[in-house]
């Protein structure tokens, strides 16, 4: 396994961008009738941490959090660009991010995903992340699967 060079940023940054509207174009596919309900909650406004992988020069993954509170955190934006994916880079972009959380004093990660994103759905139980109830807007929507972990 390549190992992704990490790079922390913001959302402003050009290739974070470049990455999410990819990420933007196949949630849109696949949340279909959804789609608008949920990019409403994928806004990068409240987003301060922001990860980059790259392969050389090429920005491949990324991944943010966003602060809920002074113990917990919730992961937003995770997206491997199509071509780079099934090489573990995004196990290892979660790690960093789960990483960065924790040297900022936060204890767990919650996330949501869509029970159609089944790439996701594998990555989160991969790494250790335990399905909760939803939480917050996600409460009582159907196709919303969220997710915990305790750092």
């Amino acid at each position: 396994m390549t190992l992704l060079k990490i790079l922390k940023t913001t959302p402003t940054n050009s290739d974070f961008k470049s990455l999410i509207a990819l990420l933007d174009k196949d949630l849109a596919i696949t949340d279909g009738e959804e789609h608008d309900f949920y990019h409403q909650f994928n806004g990068t406004e409240q987003i301060k941490h922001v990860l980059l992988g790259y392969i050389g020069d090429t920005p491949v993954s990324c991944g943010a959090f966003k602060v809920l509170h002074t113990k917990e955190v919730e992961i937003k934006r995770m997206y491997t660009d199509l071509h780079y994916r099934g090489k573990g880079y995004a196990v290892q972009l979660l790690s960093a991010l789960e990483k960065w959380a924790a040297e900022e004093g936060f204890t767990s990660c919650i996330l949501e995903t869509g029970t159609r994103q089944k790439a996701a759905i594998a990555l989160y139980h991969k790494c250790g992340y335990q399905i909760i109830p939803n939480y917050g807007p996600y409460k009582g929507v159907e196709n919303s699967l969220c997710f915990k972990k305790a750092l």
